[in-house]
């Protein structure tokens, strides 16, 4: 298992992201959590295989229909969280 932080930049806020990502990282078995940043960003953190963790990132970089993602940040680790779903965090 593999464990990914991701930041979404760009029109990301107020456009039913975090509920995009939600559907799709519990589609996909992941457990972790979304959350909004003040910096107008989202971070997502999500643990899983690195198969359905790469699936997830590219959901990442479409995002949902009226968001626009200018640049996507991704950190990879070995170490798990132990995460028990996937969450959306304020």
């Amino acid at each position: 298992m593999s464990r990914i932080r991701a930041k979404v930049e760009g029109i990301v806020q107020g456009v039913g992201f975090r509920y995009f990502v939600m559907r799709a990282a519990e589609g996909f078995g992941l457990k972790g959590y979304v959350r909004n940043c003040h910096d107008g960003s989202v971070e997502v953190e999500a643990e899983g295989t690195k198969e359905t963790l790469d699936l997830l990132l590219i959901e990442l970089e479409k995002g949902p229909h009226m968001s626009r993602v200018e640049n996507l940040t991704v950190h990879w680790f070995d170490d798990e969280k132990g995460y028990n779903d996937f969450s959306l965090s304020w």
